[in-house]
């Protein structure tokens, strides 16, 4: 194969459509590779994102490849990439199809695995009246009997987040949560009771949460529930391309290491969205996109005509 994409981003999803967006405008020989599989298309609309409250993400993502047609040097495909390595010009990225694509620079936007417990009835709610996010949800669910099912660190910081938008707020630890006394004592001080028993099952109504069960069969009305997640990678391109990861955090368990730049620790790949973040939001991915590209269009100018560039850390997270 002789040609050669300036840029191949990974993911069609919020950062990486508003990348090639950046790209095509910058001229730049780009390929978006994209699967579908989005983490929040389970989501009735996307909250708090200007010009798109409440959009459904499937709309808002075809809105976005309708917008990239407009440039000539912007191809977005369906497909996975499967594999990568590093080589002499830049890389070669080996695709589900059994294509091979080779490119100057990789931008990581594969976005993350959101692994909620394992509960009856979780799955058929989530994303809509069963969420991980109260600034993407909280609004929908507002002044209604809401709970969050939490433990560890985050159980209280969860359910007093929740008590911006209700003053009806249960704590659900799902067993023995290990809350110190002075962790008690802020919950009851903000209204909020706690309940240690296990959950055996979520009931909906009408497509929408309505009760907690508990293993005991009793059950707790709710019209709303923030559950708290983990994300992981979905891919495992970061690592086949050398790439860092930074220290887990509450809510990300491996995220990819980025500096300001959205440089990679791996020459060449850069990352946005999910996957480099502890707070995934759409709004917080098209804006990381954006400069993602931007940083993009700079390295390969520096390349190119000389344009001064800071200098790549390469270094490992200690």
């Amino acid at each position: 194969m002789t040609d050669v994409w300036d840029c191949v981003v990974v993911g069609g999803g919020a950062a990486g459509l508003s990348a090639a967006l950046v790209l095509g405008r910058a001229r730049r020989r780009t390929l978006v590779v994209d699967d579908g599989k989005q983490s929040n298309l389970a989501a009735s609309g996307i909250g708090g994102l200007l010009g798109h409250d409440g959009r459904p993400p499937a709309e808002l993502y075809a809105l976005g490849r309708q917008e990239l047609t407009a440039y000539p040097s912007v191809e977005v495909r369906s497909g996975v990439v499967v594999g990568g390595v590093r080589d002499d010009d830049g890389f070669m990225l080996d695709l589900g199809d059994g294509r091979h694509e080779r490119t100057r620079r990789v931008l990581l936007a594969t976005g993350m695995q959101y692994r909620p417990p394992d509960i009856p009835g979780l799955a058929e709610l989530w994303g809509r009246s069963v969420f991980h996010c109260p600034f993407c949800h909280g609004w929908e669910v507002r002044d209604q009997p809401l709970a969050a099912l939490a433990r560890g660190e985050r159980a209280v910081h969860s359910a007093l987040m929740l008590r911006g938008w209700s003053n009806d707020v249960v704590l659900l630890t799902n067993g023995p949560g290990g809350l110190r006394d002075d962790e008690r004592s802020r919950l009851a001080a903000a209204g909020v009771p706690v309940d240690e028993r296990p959950v055996a099952e979520l009931i909906a109504e009408d497509g929408e949460l309505a009760a907690v069960v508990f293993s005991d069969g009793t059950r707790l009305p709710r019209s709303g529930l923030l559950v708290t997640t983990t994300l992981h990678q979905r891919s495992l391109l970061a690592d086949q391309l050398g790439t860092a990861t930074a220290d887990p955090t509450p809510i990300a368990e491996n995220p990819v290491e980025i500096d300001p730049l959205m440089r990679t620790t791996s020459p060449g790949v850069f990352a946005a969205g999910d996957l480099s973040v502890s707070m995934p939001q759409v709004a917080a991915a098209i804006a990381a996109g954006s400069m993602a590209a931007a940083a993009v269009v700079q390295s390969l100018l520096a390349d190119d005509v000389g344009l001064p560039a800071p200098e790549w850390r390469t270094h490992v997270h200690a």
